[in-house]
């Protein structure tokens, strides 16, 4: 199946239903009062994150999302039936936009969060409804509303504790295979990668991060070139960043320079990403020369530079540790969650 991060559809929540106009019609019981129902509410459209989902390419063939209609008011006091909800399950990680506005209804970052993005219609009420002590007899009703409709966007941003960034064929997809049982496409030529692949990677057996290989980039991705934002919206979920370095460019490059142009990209697109942790890592360390490319890297930036090898393993283990450190840094500095208040205390509360 292929990966979808991005799609375009029509929502539309259902009509309420008309209120019915009827008197009773009983024998034995002259004239008979109004006993028309009220009309049910139109079904709202839904758009909820749901834990498994990766991609929304379930939902590209579809472009129009319409819920059901209430059901109509009958007579004898009997109202219709609610419709129900129209859900569209999509991947934690989807922000949802007003296409025509451009504000962001929600961004649906866990399991189970939700924004409904079409209101269905209310029910119109029955003639029984308008009976007063001077209109016994009434013969008006409601028609059910429209239920809403717009046109929306779902994007979606990959959530990956950590991302390998870093040149076309630097060696990341590959690392990826390494690391964890994803199976990425892997070729000898740039952009192989099209979109993002993730992977588990297990730490000792008991703990595990998810890492994601994200496409590589180009100079100006900030601008859109290349694979562009495409690749840059994907980075800003991720806690911690591997930087994979090719040390002998096949275009004969210098790797410092290659290095300084991703990190100018990421800080040019949103000056935040620029901040995020790091480990830093030359690729393909079994080529020969590969070492001196690692010291000159660790020389000129200050700072440790690490050589790993997709083919023989070697440095793979450190990598892992370090990713693992970084991640811990990350999350003893993040907010604790508000703890929810147990029912018998809430009553407690001073508002």
């Amino acid at each position: 199946m292929a990966f979808v991060d991005r799609v375009v559809i029509f929502v539309r929540g259902g009509d309420g239903g008309d209120g019915c106009c009827s008197f009773r019609r009983e024998k034995y019981v002259p004239k008979g009062g109004p006993d028309g129902g009220d009309g049910g509410d139109g079904g709202d459209v839904i758009v909820r994150a749901v834990a498994g989902c990766d991609s929304l390419a379930d939902i590209v063939n579809r472009k129009f999302w319409k819920a059901d209609h209430g059901g109509k008011g009958m007579p004898a006091n009997c109202h219709g039936s609610k419709a129900s909800d129209l859900v569209i399950p999509v991947p934690p990680g989807t922000i949802v936009y007003d296409r025509d506005r451009g504000n962001v209804l929600r961004d649906l970052v866990h399991h189970n969060d939700q924004v409904v993005v079409a209101v269905g219609g209310r029910g119109g009420r029955g003639n029984k409804a308008f009976a007063t002590s001077t209109n016994r007899a009434p013969r008006q009703f409601q028609r059910g509303t429209a239920g809403e409709e717009r046109w929306i966007v779902l994007e979606l941003k990959v959530i990956a504790d950590a991302g390998l960034i870093g040149l076309p064929n630097a060696g990341k997809s590959t690392l990826l295979s390494r690391l964890s049982r994803a199976n990425p496409q892997i070729a000898d030529y740039p952009f192989t990668t099209k979109y993002p692949n993730l992977g588990m990677v297990t730490v000792g057996g008991e703990r595990a991060f998810v890492l994601a290989d994200l496409p590589g980039l180009i100079e100006g991705a900030h601008e859109g070139v290349g694979l562009g934002h495409e690749f840059l919206r994907h980075v800003e979920r991720t806690r911690v960043l591997i930087h994979l370095v090719e040390p002998f460019p096949a275009d004969g490059s210098d790797p410092l320079e290659n290095y300084r142009t991703i990190r100018r990209e990421l800080e040019l697109y949103r000056p935040e990403l620029a901040d995020k942790p790091e480990v830093l890592a030359v690729s393909k360390s079994e080529l020969t020369g590969a070492a001196e490319v690692r010291e000159r890297l660790e020389r000129e930036l200050g700072q440790p530079v690490l050589g790993i090898s997709a083919v023989t393993g070697a440095g793979l283990s450190e990598v892992v540790r370090q990713v693992v450190a970084r991640l811990n840094e990350v999350r003893e500095a993040e907010p604790e969650p508000p703890r929810p208040v147990p029912p018998h205390q809430r009553d407690l509360l001073v508002l």
